[in-house]
C-alpha cells in the first residue's frame, strides 16, 4: 500500500505500524516526533498505531540551536 512520508510516496506492507515505518526509514526512536494525518502520535502509541492506505506521515527531527 502507499503512504506519504514527508511529502513523498512510499510503499509499505499492510499492517505497518509507525515503529515499523521508522525502522524501514532507519530513523532513531529518540529525538523525533511523528504526525499521522496532521495529528501528533504519542511515542507510546508508535508500536500499535497502524498506517492506513494514503496516510500522511510527517517525521520531524529535533534540532538544537536558537
Amino acid at each position: 500500500m502507499t503512504v506519504i512520508v514527508n511529502g513523498e510516496e512510499r510503499l509499505v506492507a499492510p499492517g505497518t505500524t509507525v515503529t515499523a515505518l521508522l525502522d524501514q526509514l532507519k530513523l532513531p526512536s529518540r529525538g523525533i516526533a511523528v504526525a499521522l494525518d496532521r495529528v501528533i502520535v504519542p511515542r507510546s502509541l508508535w508500536p500499535t498505531e497502524v498506517l492506513s492506505p494514503g496516510a500522511e506521515v510527517e517525521v520531524v527531527t529535533a534540532m538544537q540551536g536558537g
